[in-house]
């Protein structure tokens, strides 16, 4: 069983189908997914900014699917830091990749999938930034 991280991003989209859904899916049926407080709140954040946005049955799909894998999700207080996105908020992806020793992180943000393996490795981290098709695909 993989340990995994997912990006607030993906998970949002995942309400909207595609690939994002079916790697959410997949982390949670046959992996464990782990998030933070952070990645809680952002996920919070970008839901209120949605809401205004969508239609009520979308605001209400997305907000059940949402409190469904912060339910199953593992949660884990961040101890460690890393700073080695050029996007500093993309960091505390990583601190928890290397906090719980990730297998995989599901992003699409470019900022994450452009790290260099071995400055990963340099930074303790061993896991491989995957975008939703990938990991779908058979990571």
């Amino acid at each position: 069983m993989a340990k995994v991280v997912i990006d607030a991003n993906v998970i949002i989209s995942a309400a909207f189908g595609g690939n994002p859904l079916r790697a959410v899916i997949r982390a949670m049926e046959e992996d464990e997914v782990y998030l933070s407080q952070a990645i809680e709140r952002e996920l919070t954040d970008v839901f209120s900014k949605l809401a205004k946005k969508l239609k009520t049955e979308h605001i209400t799909f997305l907000n059940e699917r949402m409190r469904e894998l912060i339910g199953m999700a593992k949660q884990v207080f961040v101890s460690t830091r890393v700073v080695l996105s050029r996007d500093p908020k993309d960091d505390h992806y990583l601190a928890l990749c290397k906090e719980v020793k990730a297998d995989f992180l599901i992003t699409g943000d470019k900022d994450l999938l452009n790290i260099p393996l071995e400055a990963l490795e340099e930074n303790g981290i061993s896991c491989r930034i995957l975008t939703p098709q990938e990991f779908v695909e058979g990571a």
